[in-house]
């Protein structure tokens, strides 16, 4: 594959050539353009950001990288994990970058037919908001600043992930820019093997998606539930939970936090979940797992919402936080002596000075994410219990490194229960094997991404 002949080869030419912005140091906006959303990546000084307008800008943009051999990074969101989109910060490997930016793309188109068209700048706050207003709903993640881009081509976990399965599983056809400058329409039967690629293979892994198209299903009511124990149950509640949470009624989604921190007093123990199911089920199974850790709750409560409406309560205020992280797949049940290393490592957050909440966070996986086989999509994970998140939060301007060491010293003394499997959007620059995020896929993930970009173009460290 060869790069489209002509396109931009100055700043000046492609400012002249695109209808969306380019700003460069200095511009208006610029300092708040180059922020991303954690702010241990604040120092970022990428050559340029285009915030591009539509398809033809980032066709521009690819094409002005490649005749000025300028590196490039991807942003739709803002919120990777590593800094990578932030298009040269300190401690992310990522050279001084054009940021090719489609955070203005971000439509929200609902059909008749039951599908609806997403720019991948697209909020999910506002996804959400516009398919509820429709009486349509899908599933995606809680927070309300990720861009639904970034968040499909790494796969898509969120709270309805075990009745609707992951976004990527969703998606039912992609407008992808290759570093060659072609636009690929992409669907289970028109280039299969760049669609397979967009679910759960990684953003920027082939090219630029501009566009997604995804079936929606009739906007369910939800029953919101939150359950806080004491920490004294801490190691029955995971036991109770990690055999009941992946295995429950695939209405049912929950999540258990084990935090701790200069915010809290004591380390918390807290499930949240959410039933799209009957009220009288979703008693039933959380009252059995309730019994089943043999603890009595400190507070329970349950609350029964609109779809639009719990999307908007389970966001909370979003607001940006300086942050550690790195990422497990819970393949398989904890055995006694795991849990207690699991509940140790989370109290250990208070030990950390700075430290302002950190621990762990278990989130189900099963129900309809295990109808999928693991190479139908680039997502491989598809028989694990759950994915792991490991986190520390931490005042803007500390030095990052004793965050750092507190969350991968964590994954590392799960080790030996869950090995080295990582999920593609809770990325980890000390992850340096990509079979680690894509499993029996990387090899085929790997030739994909080489025939779309085999120059390199858009080329992220440890990437595939």
């Amino acid at each position: 594959m060869s790069p489209t002949p002509g396109g931009p080869d100055s700043w000046d030419a492609l400012a002249a050539a695109v209808s969306g912005r380019l700003l460069r140091s200095g511009s208006d906006g610029w300092d708040s353009a180059r922020l991303v959303e954690n702010p241990r990546y604040d120092d970022a000084d990428p050559q340029g950001i285009l915030r591009a307008a539509g398809t033809a800008d980032v066709q521009a943009g690819l094409a002005f990288a490649w005749n000025t051999n300028t590196p490039v990074a991807l942003r739709a969101g803002g919120h990777s994990y590593t800094g990578w989109s932030a298009g040269g910060a300190s401690g992310t490997d990522v050279p001084r970058s054009l940021v090719i930016s489609t955070q203005d793309l971000d439509g929200v188109d609902v059909h008749d037919d039951g599908t609806v068209t997403i720019g991948p700048g697209a909020q999910l706050g506002d996804v959400y908001a516009t398919l509820a207003a429709a009486g349509r709903a899908i599933g995606a993640g809680s927070c309300p600043t990720v861009g639904i881009g970034g968040l499909t081509l790494g796969g898509g976990v969120g709270v309805l992930v075990r009745s609707f399965g992951l976004t990527c599983d969703q998606l039912t056809g992609a407008t992808v820019v290759t570093p060659d400058g072609t636009v690929h329409e992409v669907s289970a039967t028109a280039e299969p093997d760049l669609f397979w690629a967009c679910r759960g293979g990684g953003g920027g892994t082939v090219g630029v998606v501009t566009a997604m198209t995804f079936r929606t299903q009739a906007a369910p009511d939800v029953l919101l539930f939150d359950i806080v124990f004491p920490w004294s149950s801490a190691a029955a509640v995971v036991r109770a939970w990690q055999d009941w949470a992946p295995t429950a009624d695939r209405q049912l989604w929950s999540t258990l936090k084990l935090l701790n921190g200069s915010r809290h007093t004591a380390p918390t123990v807290t499930v949240t979940g959410v039933w799209t199911g009957s009220r009288t089920g979703a008693d039933a199974s959380v009252d059995g797992f309730v019994r089943a850790t043999g603890a009595t709750p400190s507070s329970h409560t349950a609350r029964q919402m609109t779809y639009g409406d719990a999307m908007s309560a389970l966001a909370g205020k979003p607001q940006r936080v300086s942050e550690s992280a790195t990422s497990s797949i819970g393949t398989t049940k904890l055995s006694d002596g795991q849990i207690d290393t699991l509940v140790q490592h989370a109290a250990a957050a208070g030990d950390v000075p700075g430290n302002r909440e950190g621990g762990v966070s278990l989130d189900a996986l099963g129900g309809v994410v295990s109808d999928v086989g693991r190479t139908d999509t680039a997502f491989p994970w598809r028989s694990a219990l759950m994915t792991v998140q490991y986190t520390a939060v931490y005042a803007d301007g500390s030095d990052p490194a004793p965050f750092d060491a507190y969350v991968r010293g964590f994954r590392k003394a799960m080790r030996p229960a869950w090995g080295d499997a990582a999920y593609a959007n809770y990325c980890d620059a000390a992850i340096t094997d990509p079979s680690d995020y894509f499993g029996v896929n990387t090899s085929r993930l790997h030739r994909i991404a080489e025939q779309a970009d085999p120059n390199g173009v858009l080329d992220q460290p440890n990437w595939v």
